[in-house]
């Protein structure tokens, strides 16, 4: 595991795999650190032949922006949302985008394939569309364009996102149920939550975390990203979807439009996932990403 200094954030990433492999890239959720990638998973990917990056992005796990002071917390989200003007926000998806773009430089890699879960989708999306010379392929897991016709959140989750929690400096005990009651929500029919796996992993978390409030930064980068139609459409490497049925954050009808949008993509509906990734799935998610990648021309 390595921290460096990019632009506006010291990134920090760890590699699995030889120097000589593939490079593909696995880029985390909104608030996620890259443990949410676990190392079993990582290392699947490495044993098919990939040598696999990790990294926390930008305002999550060890990974801490340098630009700018922290954001008050005196209000909600939407409030900031209502006074915030767009040079107010302290950085865009574009931005973390480019964090992976100086990451792939400063370890000399000319081009690799990118995974992105949720938040991390929209990355990779945006990585494809403005940087397509440095794209082999793109993964896109339970994720979506933004498209503002699509279905929105349930809104019990979302006002559970949303609602300001409790403070694990003070009420750890709070903060871990809250944060287990969340995953519990949102796991899917089919693939209950391993509290005893989650519970250990969130304080893994906590133990790693450097940021405060850092999500809130995150946050404002998905609420004031603007959708455009051309993103899709300008993507020319090979795309894999892969979304679940039971996924209340993004509806299946977000990884439809992106397979809909997207020439020769492919897609793949796992019925009863929702929008985590359970480990009893990831040697079928490793092996589809192998054989769809392996199975293109790029």
């Amino acid at each position: 595991m390595d921290i460096i200094t990019l632009s506006q954030a010291d990134l920090c990433y760890e590699i699995f795999g030889k120097e000589n492999q593939e490079t593909m890239v696995l880029i985390s959720g909104l608030g996620s650190q890259m443990i949410c990638w676990e190392t079993s998973f990582c290392k699947i990917l490495a044993d098919k032949g990939f040598r696999v990056i990790r990294f926390d992005n930008r305002d999550s796990g060890k990974s801490v922006f340098t630009a700018q002071p922290t954001v008050a917390t005196g209000k909600t989200i939407e409030e900031m949302f209502a006074t915030m003007e767009t040079n107010d926000i302290p950085y865009s998806l574009m931005d973390m985008a480019k964090d992976v773009i100086e990451l792939l430089n400063y370890l000399h890699i000319e081009k690799a394939h990118i995974a992105g879960r949720s938040m991390g989708g929209i990355i990779a999306q945006l990585l494809g569309s403005y940087y397509p010379e440095r794209i082999l392929s793109l993964t896109i897991i339970m994720s979506t364009s933004l498209n503002p016709a699509l279905p929105k959140p349930d809104p019990e989750i979302m006002a559970m996102m949303m609602t300001p929690g409790a403070d694990p400096s003070t009420h750890k005990e709070a903060y871990i149920k809250e944060r287990i009651d969340f995953a519990t929500k949102i796991s899917g029919s089919l693939y209950p939550l391993d509290s005893y796996h989650e519970k250990t992993m969130i304080e893994e978390e906590l133990q790693r975390s450097q940021t405060k409030n850092g999500i809130i930064r995150q946050l404002l980068a998905m609420g004031s990203y603007q959708y455009t139609s051309g993103i899709l459409k300008n993507l020319s490497a090979p795309v894999l979807i892969i979304h679940g049925t039971d996924d209340p954050i993004f509806h299946p009808d977000c990884g439809k439009d992106i397979a809909n949008s997207i020439p020769d993509s492919e897609l793949i509906i796992i019925e009863g996932m929702g929008h985590s990734i359970p480990e009893v799935l990831y040697q079928s998610i490793g092996e589809w990403i192998t054989h769809f990648i392996n199975h293109k021309n790029y």
